[in-house]
């Protein structure tokens, strides 16, 4: 029997144990809540942007990637004839024809919308960064943090364009994309067009501008090469017809041509606002349906892009330890931000207000693609993916009124 002061000490011990670990586990579902909240904070968090020394995420696991070369070299060595499916025997796939025109023309349709809206709502664009704004009032927020940049961080703004809003991404045309890649000899000798055209183009549309080959017999894997059993120039396809030879030197204007070949019927602005947003969400969804089968590669530094199961080898990336690599691209699979990548700009709730954004409360704001934002202040409504980013529910105190939030 254990003395009374004793036993008083042993139950008093006893106490401070039992709601010590019931305020741990209260902690522990406070933290579990309040990691839960971060983790829902991560998934609608503003896209980050990478360093200059840093890699673009692979779309595919880099074990998996390993896995299957091993198996493609494994298969290699086995000499025999392997049945290619489309696209990679180079016939096209029929079921993903009319996405491609529509795509195409929902291209046409959305630098058209643009174009037309951009008339009316200014797009300013700083000459130092490249970062773009979207209304009459550019902000003031100091994100210029580049070399040659004010000790401010301020921007220096001017008139952008229709460019800055939608960036144009080049590719080499390919007439055969079962041939070999383009070489750094041959950088000046074929032509560039914009990658989702190239796109729509493997997948079925036939341009006069860009002849491409369309295969009627299949192509077979023999020992991992490419065989063709069909006549490299057939009867049907004349090699010189319809090729205009233009070069590096001389710019064409079909591109812009075809862009201004829809007709918009006269109506107000946010009717053209909803078609052209309308447009931008076909666009996308209908060229990532194309890029499951169509394989489109982009530098894991820079923002090339080559639409075709391999990259170029042409020797003009700059990015990081391009010297390593003799200046060639490290490919890797894109995605649809790198096809048609999103401009992403801060969000103007009330565009009837004079005042500009501060940087003071640049954490209480909201973010949007360019072309979003743009018709968005036309009048459109902005897709359900994109309400969380916009940041409509978080109230936006005064000036003085800040140092008071909690």
């Amino acid at each position: 029997m254990l003395p009374r002061q004793t036993r008083t000490m042993t139950k008093l011990r006893e106490l401070a144990l039992r709601n010590s670990s019931t305020n741990s586990i209260v902690g522990n579902q406070l933290k579990h809540r309040h990691g839960f909240h971060i983790i829902r904070q991560t998934c609608t968090e503003f896209p980050r942007k990478l360093k200059k020394t840093e890699r673009k995420p692979w779309v595919t696991n880099i074990n998996e990637l390993k896995r299957i070369g091993r198996a493609e070299r494994k298969e290699r060595q086995i000499v025999r004839e392997r049945i290619l499916q489309p696209p990679q025997n180079g016939l096209l796939v029929k079921e993903l024809i009319p996405v491609a025109h529509q795509v195409n023309a929902d291209r046409i349709q959305l630098f058209t919308c643009v174009s037309k809206v951009a008339q009316s709502i200014a797009i300013y664009s700083c000459s130092v960064c490249g970062e773009v704004h979207i209304g009459h009032r550019p902000h003031k927020i100091r994100t210029c943090n580049v070399m040659g940049s004010a000790a401010s961080k301020e921007h220096c703004w001017r008139r952008g364009a229709v460019e800055h809003v939608l960036p144009l991404v080049e590719s080499f045309h390919l007439y055969d994309r079962l041939g070999r890649a383009v070489s750094h000899n041959e950088r000046l000798q074929v032509d560039r067009i914009p990658a989702i055209l190239e796109l729509c183009v493997q997948a079925g549309i036939d341009l006069p501008e860009y002849p491409t080959r369309r295969r009627v017999f299949p192509a077979y894997s023999i020992s991992g090469r490419v065989i063709d059993f069909e006549k490299r120039f057939p009867k049907e396809d004349a090699p010189g017809k319809d090729i205009y030879a233009c070069g590096f030197w001389q710019k064409r204007n079909n591109i812009s041509d075809d862009n201004k070949s829809v007709d918009m019927q006269p109506c107000d602005l946010q009717g053209t606002a909803v078609r052209g947003m309308e447009a931008w969400e076909r666009m996308r969804s209908g060229a990532s349906r194309l890029m499951e089968t169509y394989a489109v590669q982009t530098c894991g530094y820079c923002s090339e892009v080559q639409v075709g199961p391999k990259g170029h080898r042409v020797r003009n990336c700059q990015a990081y330890k391009h010297q390593m690599r003799d200046g060639q691209h490290a490919w890797q699979e894109a995605t649809i931000d790198d096809v048609v990548p999103p401009v992403y700009v801060w969000h103007v709730r009330d565009t009837q207000s004079e005042k500009p954004l501060v940087n003071g409360l640049k954490k209480y704001y909201g973010m949007l693609p360019a072309v979003l934002e743009l018709f968005a202040q036309a009048g459109a409504s902005v897709p359900n993916d994109y309400v969380v980013m916009m940041r409509e529910d978080v109230a936006v105190p005064e000036w003085d009124e800040e140092k008071l939030v909690v």
